[in-house]
């Protein structure tokens, strides 16, 4: 009888750069194409019965690429290989540090937007539980910072980049691995020109959207291979939906010297964050002896 992946199989990923990137593209096409799949052109993606759907076919969707991802592995006893949960990123050792260094990384490149957040006295409601109550029942709320950072970081860095590295190494996964998720977030352009927005408005919105989720593709995927973790990045992309771009005209509307404090923060931030990027994403922290080892 053929060896089934919950047996824990050792597997390794041998792919042309081709087929590596073939395989992602398509689980990229099967992860956007499950948010359009029998869904009503009537209904805006922010209605519930849309946003509920997808729920359903985004999580069908990762339960089956889980099987299709161990088809596409080779049993193996070499030195890199590993069972597919950990190539995932589903592992036990080193969880804790994984679930909070990358979240005060993230936090500290975001200095600037928390201290306007402070300024603004928005830090306020965090701490009323009401705020937390009532958005655990808001749909749109759980869609944005639960069931996509889960379900797209399962699928743009935990079931890509092990089918990446082999072929194209880190640094280059790190970059290759970003263009998928930017390019899989112009679906939303489709939607805005039916939701009767300019065609013209419409691209130049899904430009910026295209350049700025690469962006975060990368510092995703570099978190998830120097972690080998995927509830770190899922965290971190949890936390970036939550504060948005930076709006450096609310900097302005501030008078002296808290404009000062705000511009200070900001470079602080980005600076100070430069500095503990290596040093907070360790691999030994994170008991990773997986990537950037390979």
């Amino acid at each position: 009888m053929a060896p089934i992946f919950w047996k824990f199989d050792n597997i390794v990923f041998d792919y042309s750069p081709y087929t590596a990137v073939a395989i992602c593209i398509l689980l990229a096409l099967a992860y956007v194409g499950s948010l359009y799949v029998w869904t009503s052109t009537r209904k805006s993606r922010d209605h519930p019965e849309t946003i509920k759907l997808r729920f359903v076919r985004v999580t069908i969707v990762c339960a089956l690429v889980i099987p299709f991802l161990w088809l596409c592995g080779t049993k193996s006893h070499s030195v890199k290989a590993r069972i597919l949960f950990t190539w995932l990123g589903l592992r036990f050792k080193g969880f804790i540090t994984a679930t909070v260094l990358p979240l005060i990384l993230t936090m500290v490149l975001f200095m600037g937007p928390l201290t306007l957040h402070y300024l603004d006295g928005i830090f306020r409601i965090y701490r009323d539980p009401q705020y937390w109550l009532s958005n655990l029942k808001n749909i749109i709320w759980l869609r944005n910072h639960v069931v996509a950072p889960i379900s797209e970081e399962f699928i743009f860095r935990a079931c890509m980049l092990p089918i990446l590295v082999p072929s194209f190494g880190e640094t280059w996964s790190i970059i290759v691995c970003p263009l998928a998720f930017g390019i899989a977030h112009l679906h939303h352009l489709h939607e805005k020109i039916r939701d009767g927005v300019d065609l013209k408005m419409a691209l130049m919105n899904s430009l910026i959207q295209f350049s700025y989720t690469s962006v975060f593709g990368a510092y995703s995927a570099y978190i998830f291979l120097r972690t080998d973790h995927l509830v770190a990045p899922v965290i971190v992309h949890a936390f970036c939906n939550h504060m948005g771009l930076p709006n450096f005209q609310e900097v302005f509307a501030h008078s002296a010297p808290k404009r000062y404090y705000l511009m200070i923060s900001f470079v602080v931030g980005l600076l100070l964050w430069s500095q503990l990027l290596i040093p907070f994403t360790n691999p030994a922290l994170y008991s990773n002896d997986l990537y950037f080892s390979m």
